[in-house]
């Protein structure tokens, strides 16, 4: 058995061990079976997709399994890619959750935490404590279900055939949904986040699927195969049909805008470990998706394709990066931070659509794999940020950075490795991120000058899509300096805060596995380029070339001249700050030294309510962006009881919703609202109705396959 084989029969047998052992092991043992199968289901990806990246091949097909169709598995370094990059994740939540879900610690959030309220150093809200959390992430439910999603998500990428596809597609969207709605007795909006994220990803599979079928029945089969040999065959208007119902359906799960509304919901209202689960794995197999049908069974497309692609990554990331500036929420920042990065990785996959409809497979290949090792980077920091959301959580009970404060003294291990994830998520160097988008920049400023004559449309998009690349590092640097600074460094803006503790060894672990990872990428990038060379072969557009050269330490991109090296920045930034402090200690030495109180703004005492808060710290940036985040403010001034013209208090709330989602969603929903109700008087019992709506129907089909035949 070749090791692509063995490791997927760690993840079926891991799986089906998980869903049995997590519901029958009695409760003090749950969370460290639960935990342990799932870091095993993940290492079962980790190996497969080395394999695969390795140039190792496999497939498999079990006949009369699927009521559609025989069930068929294929692996090759595209899939490879995203196998590594789930079971990775996998492995670290895995370790995470035995602490996360074990006895102990606050795992509520305040109850208006996802509301977009926030009160100035308001005290803390009551939390369920541990006891409400064992009726959640806890639970025998929750626990079983975590190495099955885990099995679901590692097993898409495998997939070889349009209903086995579908099948575990709808496995992985359904276990997520039991996962979302692991606390819902505990807080009513997690019942809300769970109808959302239902209904959307529901509806993203109904696009997916019609585009398939469709692609299915003009190919003449259904497994991969066949597409791949029939997309030739099929009429340029129905192959931009099924690309662009494949395109709404896998961006849907990706998070694009303006589909994007179930994420900070889900995202925010499930467990972190689960959180870390889906920002940093399931999004990324909505990218694969996009990849798979439209670079490889389609076998690209016109140029409107790429700037179709292009042109809602960069709305995308904008978008989510704003919201994210503006966010007190620690985990719905994270959510739209996922929308961000969402949105740089289809700028790449976009552009090099572009470039490959030109015929510049060189650079079209250097832009693919700049959106794959984003995929890849973001994965690994953004597994960090939220497994560091969720020590912070349980430590505190608390996910509003108004509210917290000084956990940098009581949670000094969790607060140096969000660090290095925020590092990373704010693209600055030596974080992992700033590889990726170094290479995406590079990609996209180099492209029209290497065109020679580039067209009137690329010689408009690409400059604004540097600038889009650009403004978001930016933003980005702003977000994280803002969650980091004022959630973990100062002084404690609340009780809870102040009597924070470190998490458990586990989930201290856990986090630990992703930031090595975060370090390993961020450092040897280089070593990407063997295995992205063999995952651009795959894809019949940009398989030509290699797009990361082997330079040792150096970081070089084949035919673009521009080169780095993250190792020399590293040692570069290291040495310079330690000269910095050397200096300083040397003017410093054999002066006296005076003990006095630091300028306090007149103030005799310094006191946490002196401090900058996450919405005074994005106040500016509201201000700049009004006409987009359009932010709403209430003001309650109260009076002493003795006289209206003495202020006892005042109480400041500001409220950033999402527009896009106001805007577009309530006139949608109430439409359907209205065909709901319109449809049951269709069903009014009558069976002659029925038989005649059974007549129409049938007559309709036929009279569409006699024209169409």
């Amino acid at each position: 058995m070749s090791l692509i084989g063995a490791g997927l029969g760690v993840i079926a047998w891991g799986a089906i061990a998980g869903v049995t052992l997590g519901a029958l092991a009695p409760s003090r043992a749950r969370a460290l079976v639960a935990g342990v199968l799932t870091s095993v289901v993940g290492a079962g990806g980790v190996l497969a997709g080395l394999a695969a990246l390795g140039g190792q091949g496999w497939s498999l097909t079990v006949t009369d399994l699927l009521p559609l169709g025989a069930m068929t598995l294929a692996v090759d370094a595209l899939s490879g890619a995203f196998l590594l990059l789930v079971g990775a994740v996998a492995v670290a939540v895995g370790v995470y959750s035995v602490g996360y879900t074990g006895p102990g610690g606050r795992h509520g959030a305040e109850p208006d935490a996802t509301s977009g309220d926030t009160t100035a150093l308001a005290g803390p809200s009551s939390e369920p404590g541990a006891a409400g959390h064992a009726e959640g992430a806890a639970s025998r439910t929750a626990q079983s279900a975590l190495p099955l999603f885990v099995a679901a998500m590692l097993l898409v990428p495998a997939a070889a055939s349009v209903s086995t596809l579908l099948v575990l597609w709808e496995l992985m969207a359904l276990t997520s949904l039991v996962l979302v709605l692991a606390e819902h007795r505990l807080r009513a909006s997690v019942r809300d986040a769970g109808l959302w994220y239902a209904g959307m990803t529901h509806a993203g599979l109904v696009a997916i699927m019609l585009g398939l079928v469709v692609f299915a029945a003009g190919a003449g089969g259904e497994s991969f195969t066949a597409l791949r040999a029939g997309s030739g065959d099929l009429s340029p208007g129905t192959r931009s049909l099924v690309f662009v119902l494949i395109f709404i359906g896998f961006g849907s799960k990706a998070g694009m805008v303006p589909l994007h509304v179930w994420l900070p919901r889900a995202h925010s209202e499930a467990p972190s470990h689960v959180s870390a689960l889906m920002s940093a794995a399931m999004v990324s197999l909505g990218l694969y998706g996009l990849i798979r049908v439209g670079f490889d069974l389609l076998g690209g497309g016109p140029h409107w394709w790429g700037l179709l692609v292009l042109t809602v990554g960069g709305l995308s990331a904008l978008y989510g990066v704003l919201q994210a500036s503006v966010a007190v929420d620690l985990k719905r920042l994270l959510a739209y931070s996922t929308t961000e990065n969402v949105g740089l990785m289809l700028i790449g996959v976009g552009a090099a659509g572009m470039f490959a409809a030109d015929g510049n497979r060189i650079l079209a290949g250097v832009l693919m794999a700049a959106a794959v090792l984003h995929a890849v980077n973001h994965a690994a920091f953004k597994t960090l940020l939220f497994l560091g959301a969720g020590s912070v959580l349980r430590a505190t009970g608390l996910r509003d950075l108004d509210l917290l404060g000084g956990l940098a003294r009581r949670m000094p291990v969790t607060t140096a490795l969000f660090a290095v994830g925020a590092l990373g998520a704010a693209a600055l160097p030596p974080g992992n991120g700033f590889v990726s988008e170094w290479v995406l920049l590079q990609g996209l400023i180099h492209s029209v000058t290497a065109t020679g004559s580039p067209s009137v449309v690329a010689a408009l998009s690409i400059p604004l899509a540097v600038g889009v690349v650009a403004l978001t590092a930016g933003l980005g640097m702003v977000t994280f300096v803002k969650a980091f600074g004022v959630g973990f460094l100062a002084r404690p803006r609340s009780t809870v805060a102040a009597a924070a503790s470190e998490s458990p060894l586990t989930m201290r672990a856990g986090m630990f596995l992703a930031a090595a990872a975060c370090a390993g990428l961020a450092l040897a990038p280089a070593t990407a380029g063997a295995p992205l060379t063999r995952l651009l072969r795959v894809l019949p557009s940009v398989r030509d070339g290699a797009p990361l050269a082997d330079s040792g330490i150096a970081l070089r991109l084949a035919g673009i001249a521009g080169s780095m090296s993250p190792l020399l920045i590293a040692l570069g930034l290291l040495v310079a700050g330690a000269s910095v402090a050397a200096l300083a200690r040397r003017v410093a030495q054999g002066r006296p030294r005076r003990v006095a109180q630091a300028w306090g703004s007149g103030g005799a005492r310094l006191d946490p309510r002196m401090e900058y808060t996450a919405t005074s710290f994005a106040e500016p940036l509201t201000r700049v962006f009004d006409d987009v985040l359009r932010p709403e403010h209430d003001i309650d001034v109260t009076p002493y009881v003795e006289s209206r013209y003495l202020i006892e208090s005042v109480r400041f709330r500001q409220r950033v919703p999402d527009r896009l989602e106001a805007r577009l969603y309530p006139p949608l929903l109430a439409a359907a609202t209205r065909w709901g109700q319109w449809s049951r008087r269709l069903a009014n019992g009558s069976v002659h109705r029925y038989l005649a709506y059974g007549f129409v129907g049938l007559l309709s089909v036929l009279i569409v396959v006699g024209i169409s035949g």
